[in-house]
């Protein structure tokens, strides 16, 4: 039943919510530097393959779950270059030598991954020498009240988030993964501020 929650009803919310201006835009801005071969971990319903500027060449796109299967094929082959969607592996290995992207992304995806330290590790692996991971996430407020309240409610999001965390504090993960971030800016989106502490910024290899 689970299986089914995220693959149809769960994918087809956050398709729609994730569409909002505001998350387009700022998908527009992390993704202007991206260029060569592309890593994206959570590829989710394909909405970041617009915002790719032309200096990428080859996309190849993580995702465990196959969801929106005919929406996302359409944008798929809307995509100026080509895209390679794989799965991951039960240990969360990436299928991959090291040394083989020239940028990695994630956005809105480490809420989510078990074992998120190990996931950017595998991100450092396979990127090249200088390699840059960029990275849009939301995560653990800085503000005591909020992240109170956050880790109170996280079990219950947690069940229908599909696995999202709402503690992450995703500027140590990436530490904690092997990464020194060049950048990084913490603001808040319009809403509930549980879950709209962000964190945006880049990382070299």
């Amino acid at each position: 039943m689970s299986g089914f929650y995220e693959r149809h009803l769960f994918s087809r919310l956050m398709d729609r919510a994730m569409r909002a201006e505001e998350l387009s835009r700022l998908r527009a801005a992390l993704l202007a530097d991206a260029h060569g071969d592309v890593l994206e971990i959570g590829f989710g319903t394909g909405l970041n393959l617009r915002h790719y500027p032309a200096s990428v060449r080859t996309l190849t796109a993580v995702d465990p779950l196959d969801a929106l299967r005919d929406r996302v094929a359409a944008r798929i082959a809307a995509a100026p270059f080509p895209v390679e969607r794989v799965g991951v592996s039960a240990d969360g290995r990436l299928p991959f030598d090291a040394d083989r992207f020239d940028v990695a992304v994630s956005t809105w995806t480490l809420c989510s991954i078990p074992d998120a330290v190990a996931a950017v590790r595998e991100i450092r692996r396979v990127l090249k020498p200088g390699g840059r991971f960029l990275f849009l996430e939301h995560g653990l407020s800085d503000d005591a009240r909020t992240a109170r309240w956050q880790r109170r409610i996280e079990p219950l999001h947690k069940r229908i988030g599909a696995g999202c965390h709402l503690t992450r504090p995703i500027d140590a993960i990436i530490c904690r993964g092997g990464f020194a971030p060049e950048s990084l800016r913490r603001f808040l989106l319009p809403g509930p501020r549980i879950l709209s502490e962000m964190f945006e910024g880049s990382a070299t290899r």
